[in-house]
């Protein structure tokens, strides 16, 4: 069953370590994000394949949307 990671808040996108068909382990983080001048990065919970990316470096991204989808 896909896992979809997604926004918790606003944000810009500072980078996306990883690419889909790669292979994470929990801890991974997927997205490095910066509000208000902190970076936050969104961690893998369960593990998996990257089956998708959505968003890319310099993006803004609102709350609730959609990350990247792990399977």
């Amino acid at each position: 069953m896909a896992e979809e990671i997604r926004a918790e808040m606003v944000a810009n996108v500072l980078s996306v370590p990883v690419t889909a068909g790669e292979r994470v382990e929990p801890g991974t983080t997927l997205v490095l994000l910066e509000s208000m001048k902190m970076e936050i990065p969104v961690l893998c919970e369960g593990g998996g394949t990257v089956r998708e990316v959505h968003v890319e470096p310099g993006e803004v991204v609102q709350e609730g949307d959609l990350l990247v989808v792990i399977g």
